[in-house]
């Protein structure tokens, strides 16, 4: 992956957290008290806003990581761990890919999903994950 700013970071973040989301109620119908990936969610988002720090969101990715290994179902599992990516693109932006891919494990990779998360893929990344450049511009 090529190096990007800090706002195609938070961008990467952004959307790596809408496509964990997305699919958390197939982690939350079945285990309704643990809010560990839900957790890791948020801390995305506050990373992007600037009220977390990154090491913090690392811990919430881990959380979330151990809540995938604590389930047996595997849809669950991916939503869990789809989450926790999300959380770790605080770290590393690549991680981004991860957590769009484990949704779309989790949603048993039906054409809607790889639809709904093109459609919420900033046109900078989506040229990016075509031709390896970036073309984000800061806005």
């Amino acid at each position: 992956m090529p190096k990007i700013d800090a706002e195609e970071h938070k961008l990467y973040t952004i959307w790596a957290a809408e496509c964990a989301e997305h699919v958390l109620y197939l982690f939350e119908k079945n285990h309704p008290d643990d809010d560990r990936p839900r957790k890791a969610i948020e801390a995305a988002r506050a990373w992007v806003h600037g009220e977390l720090k990154m090491g913090e969101a690392r811990r919430f990715a881990f959380a979330a990581h151990a809540a995938a290994r604590e389930v047996n179902n595997p849809n669950a599992i991916a939503a869990a761990r789809a989450a926790g990516h999300a959380a770790a693109t605080a770290h590393v932006p690549d991680h981004a890919r991860y957590a769009a891919s484990y949704a779309l494990k989790a949603s048993l990779g039906t054409d809607a999903e790889i639809e709904w998360q093109l459609q919420r893929l900033p046109e900078c990344m989506k040229s990016m994950l075509i031709s390896g450049i970036s073309h984000c511009k800061k806005q």
